[in-house]
């Protein structure tokens, strides 16, 4: 995050002090107040909000939320500059439908990267060597790591396994055992694939001598899966943060494991099914977002259609909401009238078993499903008749469904496994076949 000119620096050291002001505590209602009202200012010279009016809260609460699926469908009406008037200028995966072009203003990436090094700040320690295993191109997930490592001073090293002719898994091996990283950035499914290949070739336990800690993008991960993941490593694995390309960081984590949402960066909001309330209000329902520092576009009372819920209260100590982030709604599946979530199937896979991937086989009509498990580190093939009793009793217990098989592989697809940069989770982990 290099700085040329006096409008950036001082962008920096409003950001800075802001943060640290708001650090680990729920900003007052005047602090809002005035950054709606920025915000607001800002908006007004996109075609989206154009004609919205004078600020004032109340205006704000009357204004409609802004769907999703509007901003995915036009996005450029949502900015105030063109794409190459931008600093930077990226776009979304594409996952789940046409990529979003996202520029970003100077402003966009000084805010959004304090707000994240302040939150993650108290994880790192002065010696620190930091691994960024995810991608530079297109998507901006590897420059905010970088950019936090730049201003907390973090030595580090961009190493995404699937930049081809650059970097792969044969030039990370040689690159660990020389820079010795002490944190390790990078998304769920490449953790397991990476995680399946040293085992394979007999460098997991010396690979992860450095390491003491995991920081997971990307993907919705769950618990059990992090436990399983910091068990094979001997470190402690982290859901290191949650936002969009859209929207910038909304949560990060803290010392203890939990995601708490950053207030000083973003006004939250909860659609519960009938209105749209306040964090106070509610416990659970569909994220709204109102990002406080987004200048390239600025968006009002987004529907993120994310369920989460939220709660207060941490071991940390800090008073900001702890969220959990139960995925889209749209991402959900129903197997003979259960419905069944990535973070729900999850806790079964990774909670009893020590499988590296799984993929659930469907038909179209949701009647039968099977689930694949990939033999995972250390699998005694023995023991696979009471691992499939294990994973059906689970299932039993926490989805209220039995699959119609276990099965076990020793490869699944490398879409599994690769990534959010590069999957959703209904196309790389569900697939329709034909029953007969």
């Amino acid at each position: 995050m290099t700085l040329h000119t006096e409008k950036s620096v001082a962008a920096l050291r409003r950001a800075e002090r802001e943060m640290k002001e708001n650090h680990r505590r729920v900003p007052t209602g005047e602090f809002y107040e005035n950054k709606l009202s920025e915000v607001w200012q800002r908006a007004c010279a996109s075609p989206a909000y154009r004609g919205i009016g004078a600020f004032s809260m109340e205006r704000f609460r009357r204004l409609p939320i802004t769907p999703r699926e509007h901003l995915k469908a036009q996005p450029l009406r949502y900015a105030t500059v063109r794409p190459g008037d931008a600093a930077k200028y990226y776009e979304t995966t594409g996952t789940t439908g046409v990529p979003t072009p996202t520029p970003r203003l100077v402003e966009d990436i000084v805010w959004n990267t304090v707000s994240v090094a302040e939150a993650w700040r108290p994880l790192f320690g002065p010696d620190e060597r930091v691994a960024i295993l995810l991608p530079s191109d297109i998507v901006p997930v590897a420059d905010l790591v970088a950019g936090v490592c730049e201003y907390l001073g973090l030595a580090h090293i961009r190493a995404y396994p699937f930049a081809t002719g650059i970097s792969g898994w044969d030039r990370l091996e040689s690159m660990w055992s020389t820079f010795r990283p002490t944190t390790v950035f990078l998304a769920p499914g490449v953790a397991l694939q990476f995680t399946r290949l040293l085992a394979q070739r007999g460098r997991l336990d010396d690979m992860r001598g450095s390491v003491e800690r995991l920081m997971l993008l990307g993907e919705v991960n769950t618990e059990p899966f992090r436990r399983r993941l910091g068990q094979w490593w001997e470190a402690v694995a982290y859901d290191a943060s949650y936002g969009s390309t859209e929207t910038g960081t909304l949560a990060a984590t803290c010392p203890e494991g939990r995601q708490h949402l950053l207030p000083a960066a973003t006004y939250f909001e909860l659609d519960t099914g009938g209105e749209t309330v306040t964090l106070c209000e509610a416990e659970r329902g569909r994220l709204v977002v109102t990002p406080l520092n987004a200048h390239a576009r600025p968006l009002l009372r987004l529907d993120t259609g994310d369920e989460v819920s939220v709660r207060e209260g941490c071991s940390c100590g800090s008073a900001t909401p702890v969220v959990t982030v139960h995925g889209r709604a749209a991402d959900g599946l129903k197997v003979r009238g259960v419905s069944l979530s990535v973070r729900a199937v999850e806790e079964v896979v990774y909670g009893s078993t020590e499988a590296t991937g799984y993929l659930m086989e469907m038909d179209k009509s949701g009647s039968y499903a099977r689930l694949l498990l990939e033999r995972g580190v250390g699998w005694s093939r023995g023991s696979e008749d009471e691992v499939g009793l294990r994973v059906q009793q689970t299932s039993r217990d926490l989805l209220g469904l039995e699959w119609d098989k276990v099965l076990f592989v020793n490869t699944l697809p490398a879409n599994t496994k690769s990534g959010a940069s590069q999957k959703s989770w209904k196309r790389s982990n569900v697939r329709l076949v034909e029953v007969s």
